[in-house]
């Protein structure tokens, strides 16, 4: 491999060894926070968060992001980028704090009030980390970064959040664990990555920067509505304690799926911008990921679909069991969503970054009339929904890539029918031990029985066949583990590589 490819699958093994530590910090975080506070006051949270991610974006512009996307950078645009980045978070703050009582009115609820103004102090603190973060990512230091995550994670929520939980605080407990974590985040990046602080309103390259920030604006604008109209119109049409299981349920679906793209997203983003005009590196890579999701992620998140029952009953309790049809649905449209956010940087290294809002852009309206119509049913319509805009998301911006990238289509029947042959073996295991276990037995065993016979069944498989999983999946295996290479790429097709 070249350079630049070692260093892309050396930042990619840090940010996957601190997604897993992180997956394990937030799922143990989550449940016992979930176990205390209970589905009221998560929705209650969770109605504030959704204000807060918007006004996230305003205060987080694109300045900083524009860091990493240029090809060189000197300290005057730095100080530019840091100067109106948080002079927008500034703005985006106190805008976020006087509006907060319009956004109690609109959810019914005046224990919003006070959630949406002490998070406001977030969209600041944010906006004063972002050049940090964003000149990590350029010098691909993802080393940095997932400590700083998992430190920062550490401290929110073990070291504060949980501790005031306990105490009673309610709701406020997470509120506090979510400023503490954005605190660490700010400081730690600084430390990690000093740079100049000193203000410049007008910079070398300011007009591509604000080039570029505005189309990261407007994508991030539309990518919330998106996001957000499941949470926005149940708040308005159920209640919080609606609110609080549709969001247990999508943040434990979503778990996977976040780390996985907190991984190999920003690699591929940053090893991309490296080779902007090298379209045959670029194909090639984003195929192999393509791949590897439908063939081997489509099983395991349809395996995770299967047990949701058993898995929200032994983490959450009998409280939060309306969680896991709403978790189910969604782990099935997961592979989705990763195709939708690996084909982003596709478009940003090809100099089409406003191509992703405006290909989303007609989803907005349909998706909100349809969220709309279904959510005053309950939370799994809302839920169905969702996933159904995520696969629309999927499809269209992979349609996009793959025509970027002057990919074939039909490569994409070989990867699914894979996928699916791999997602009945995982299946199979779980059917039978639903018909003929009792109902009786303790989740946890029928966890262990359910992963021990796919893992059986699947791991047989791929020990008789190993190149059942094709070509491009397995390369890319062997990019990160090349003692697989003897079993499953052959050596011609290896070398040809």
């Amino acid at each position: 491999m070249s350079g630049l490819a070692q260093a892309g699958v050396r930042a990619a093994k840090w940010s996957a060894i601190s997604t897993v530590a992180r997956f394990a910090l937030q799922l143990l975080a989550q449940v016992v926070l979930a176990r205390l506070l209970g589905p009221d006051s998560y929705g209650v949270f969770g109605m504030g968060l959704v204000i807060f991610t918007f006004s996230n974006f305003l205060a987080t512009f694109g300045f900083s992001w524009s860091l990493a996307q240029l090809r060189e950078i000197s300290d005057e645009d730095i100080r530019f980028a840091f100067t109106w980045q948080l002079l927008i978070g500034l703005v985006a703050g106190v805008a976020l704090f006087f509006a907060a009582p319009l956004v109690a009115d609109y959810f019914h609820d005046p224990r919003v009030l006070g959630i949406v103004r002490w998070m406001s102090a977030a969209c600041v603190i944010n906006a004063a980390g972002s050049v940090a973060g964003n000149l990590m990512r350029r010098n691909m230091n993802f080393r940095a970064i997932g400590l700083i995550q998992l430190a920062s994670y550490a401290v929110g929520y073990l070291a504060v959040g949980i501790p005031m939980a306990l105490a009673g605080a309610g709701v406020n407990a997470l509120v506090a664990a979510w400023m503490a974590q954005a605190v660490v985040v700010v400081v730690a990046g600084y430390v990690m990555c000093p740079h100049p602080i000193k203000p410049l309103l007008v910079g070398p390259q300011a007009r591509e920067m604000v080039r570029i920030g505005t189309a990261v604006f407007f994508t991030n604008l539309i990518n919330w509505f998106i996001n957000n109209l499941d949470r926005l119109i149940i708040g308005r049409m159920l209640n919080a304690h609606a609110v609080g299981v549709y969001t247990a349920g999508y943040n434990l679906a979503n778990m996977p799926n976040t780390l996985l793209l907190g991984a190999l997203q920003p690699v591929f983003l940053a090893a991309g911008a490296r080779v902007q005009d090298e379209r045959t590196r670029l194909r090639n890579a984003y195929q192999q990921v393509i791949a590897t999701v439908w063939v081997l992620l489509l099983p395991f998140f349809v395996f995770l679909a299967m047990i949701a029952p058993d898995v929200i009953k032994l983490l959450y309790g009998p409280a939060w069991s309306d969680a896991a049809p709403v978790m189910a649905v969604l782990f099935l449209a997961m592979p989705a969503y990763v195709t939708w956010g690996m084909s982003t940087p596709v478009l940003w290294n090809t100099g089409r970054a406003h191509q992703e809002m405006l290909l989303q852009l007609p989803l907005l309206p349909l998706a909100a009339g349809v969220f709309y119509v279904f959510a005053s049913r309950g939370v799994f319509a809302a839920a169905a929904v969702a996933a159904f805009v995520l696969v629309l998301r999927g499809v269209v911006m992979g349609i996009a890539a793959f025509r970027v990238l002057g990919l074939r289509y039909r490569l994409c029947l070989g990867w699914l029918l894979r996928g699916f042959g791999l997602s009945l073996l995982v299946a199979a295991p779980v059917v039978a031990i639903t018909l003929f276990a009792p109902s009786s037995w303790h989740p946890l065993v029928r966890l262990t029985l359910d992963g021990v016979g796919a893992a059986i069944l699947l791991g047989a498989t791929l020990a008789l066949f190993p190149r059942i999983i094709g070509h491009d999946a397995a390369a890319m295996l062997v990019r990160f583990a090349p003692k697989l290479q003897p079993w499953l790429v052959p050596s011609k097709a290896t070398a040809g590589r």
